[in-house]
């Protein structure tokens, strides 16, 4: 995972590879960062993701409870049509707003 500033009050954290039980540390350390620089809203940046299975998905919901603790949005972009079809069996696009880049998803945040 990697972090980095998007605009004022945004972080993208950058998801390579796989999203399984095995990567918790990761985006729980990558989302820490994000809220210690003081983001708002986190970007999840799908677009190098090859893999993600229930666990990853439980993974976003734990994050996705966090971030609403601390009042932040969580919205991804870079989603193949696959895992945007995983998100809405899931329900997790009612909670995650989905964009197809993260242009969009920058603007809609403003």
């Amino acid at each position: 995972m990697q972090l980095r500033a998007a605009g004022t009050n945004a972080s993208v954290i950058t998801v390579r590879g796989q999203v399984t039980a095995a990567t918790e540390s990761a985006l729980m350390d990558a989302y820490a960062r994000a809220t210690a620089s003081g983001a708002k809203t986190v970007l999840l940046d799908f677009g190098e993701l090859e893999y993600m299975n229930s666990s990853g998905i439980g993974l976003l919901v734990t994050l996705l409870i966090r971030a609403n603790r601390q009042g932040q949005k969580i919205a991804a972009f870079g989603l193949s049509d696959h895992y945007k079809d995983i998100f809405e069996l899931t329900r997790l696009d009612e909670a995650i707003k989905i964009y197809d880049n993260e242009k969009d998803a920058l603007i809609a945040q403003q």
